[in-house]
């Protein structure tokens, strides 16, 4: 969102942008880009860097992120895996732990799966041949009406 007159910036949106590498940074041997663009009510100037490691942008100046809650839950699934991989290093107890509540859930998403294939098998049951032949009786019943 511009800073300067609020108007939103959508990810999507399709600019022309000057674009420089910027000198000294680099990931994993990826070369990190600038760019710059323009406001499209105002025509201030907004910059923003690429950034390879989270495959994103970060925002320099000129306009604000708004709040992403997708990248706060993956970045709290993070550290979750994280403490779990710690807790078991320290306490083979937890891992077998962990392993039979792993289990138990797969099992009931396995026997929800199985539920949900049995009431689309039961609701699928549809005799396409009988609906075309249904709808062709339809047809010449209203070509007779019509002739008559």
């Amino acid at each position: 969102r511009c800073k300067t007159c609020g108007e939103y910036i959508y990810k999507g949106k399709k600019f022309n942008a000057r674009k420089e590498t910027v000198q000294n940074e680099a990931y994993l041997g990826l070369p990190i880009f600038r760019f710059y663009i323009k406001c499209t009510r105002c025509l201030a100037e907004i910059t923003f860097k690429t950034d390879p490691e989270n495959t994103d942008y970060t925002m320099e100046h000129g306009a604000t992120r708004n709040f992403q809650a997708e990248k706060l839950l993956e970045e709290e699934e993070k550290r979750m895996q994280k403490e779990r991989e710690e807790e078991e290093l320290n306490n083979p107890m937890k891992v077998l732990e962990n392993r039979t509540k792993d289990s138990k859930l797969e099992m009931e998403v396995l026997e929800n799966l199985q539920e949900l294939k049995e009431l689309n098998q039961r609701q699928a049951n549809v005799d396409f041949e009988a609906m075309l032949k249904q709808y062709k009786e339809l047809e010449e019943e209203q070509r007779r009406k019509e002739q008559e």
